[in-house]
């Protein structure tokens, strides 16, 4: 199989990864649940992979790197206890459901007013919609850094600029760009950074998180035990513990400190490069295949993750997918991708499309067995 589905989920990883992991098994207790060596080691474990991450996301205060099982339940962190009660928050179209749905339940429950700020005509993220969107009235701006349909990345600290002068807190999704292009917090400007794991991170499912910067205050999405504080009513203030609630994950931490290490020693700059000569090499073979539409900017003035999103005339893009699959042996995505108003901006809504996303494991080979294959698949189109 050929995986060019690397921006769902990293399917390979490096062996180092496995190992901590298997480790982990076996070593590590519960972290805060007792002073045995196990429990001990599992606290360690959870105390480096904090600093590990922080320094990979450019922030400077690791107490402030809360885990979560992935970047879903970071943003549901982040949304929800931050916005109150007839606030106003501004996103836009180019976000994945785990921000517009969270966003979607606080409009109708709780009086909240969204605006969705729309693209400009090359397809990218309006900022001077933006700009007009963001009133000192806005509590929050939710952003992502990167699509996720078209891996067109964003100029966040621009939206930085615009949320911080209306006095408005900013929440990136990171999902697509941690691991796939270099992410500094604190140069950037974001107040609360979330994070996966599982994809360009090159770690296990079942990780991730959020960064908040110090003197931000999120109310817990979940109750319960933390070790330290039982007497305490109510989750304590403390950091991390105030949002980490229930034993964390550390056979998955073990792995996502193994894997930010592993990408901390290549160097995210030249996974980037890499990547998007992958990138560039399909996205501009595939516009000169007959039929092929291709979606987003091309040339991003930002950017790009290694992701390129399209369709053939002629077929839906499930049934391209399959074709890719079955024949071919091609692991790509069709669909919505769980981006609505992306699709519905793109004029895809109906329709869906075919994602292509590539890995630092991709190789230029299964680059261009793919797009023989697109050009294969087109060639049979037009005859029919």
């Amino acid at each position: 199989m050929i995986y060019l589905n690397c921006a769902a989920t990293s399917l390979v990883r490096p062996p180092c990864v496995v190992d901590a992991v298997a480790t982990a098994m076996t070593a590590l207790g519960s972290s805060s649940r007792g002073t045995a060596e196990g429990d001990l080691a599992a606290a360690r474990t959870a105390l480096t992979c904090r600093m590990a991450v922080a320094d990979l996301l450019g922030s400077s205060h690791p107490d402030r790197v809360i885990f979560t099982a992935n970047a879903t339940q970071a943003l549901n962190t982040a949304i929800f206890g931050l916005v109150r009660a007839h606030d106003r928050v501004v996103t836009t179209v180019t976000e994945h459901n785990s921000v517009l749905r969270p966003l979607n339940v606080l409009a109708r429950d709780a009086d909240v007013e969204i605006e969705h700020v729309g693209l400009d005509v090359a397809h990218v993220l309006d900022y001077r919609a933006l700009e007009r969107a963001v009133t000192p009235a806005t509590r929050v701006v939710v952003c992502s850094h990167a699509s996720n349909l078209t891996g067109d990345v964003v100029d966040i600290e621009r939206v930085a600029a615009i949320a911080h002068a209306a006095g408005a807190l900013l929440v990136v999704d990171a999902a697509q760009t941690a691991g796939n292009i270099p992410v500094d917090m604190e140069r950037m400007g974001i107040d609360v950074l979330c994070f996966t794991g599982h994809k360009a991170l090159l770690g296990p499912t079942g990780t991730g998180g959020l960064i908040a910067a110090p003197g931000i205050d999120i109310e817990p999405l979940l109750q319960g035990g933390t070790g330290v504080h039982s007497a305490d009513p109510f989750q304590p203030e403390a950091w991390p513990e105030h949002l980490e609630a229930g034993t964390l994950n550390g056979h998955g931490l073990a792995g996502l400190e193994a894997a930010v290490r592993y990408l901390d020693e290549r160097g995210v700059e030249a996974v980037a490069a890499y990547e998007e000569r992958l990138r560039s090499r399909f996205a501009r073979a595939a516009r000169a295949i007959p039929g092929v539409v291709p979606y987003g900017a091309g040339d991003a003035a930002f950017g790009h993750t290694p992701v390129v999103a399209l369709n053939l005339v002629g077929m839906t893009s499930s049934q391209l997918a399959d074709v890719l699959a079955s024949r071919y042996g091609i692991a790509a995505r069709a669909g919505l991708h769980c981006a609505p108003l992306m699709h519905r901006a793109l004029g895809t809504i109906e329709t869906g499309s075919v994602r292509f996303s590539f890995g630092q494991f991709t190789t230029e080979a299964e680059v261009d067995v793919a797009l023989a294959a697109l050009a294969e698949i087109s060639a049979e189109e037009v005859r029919a």
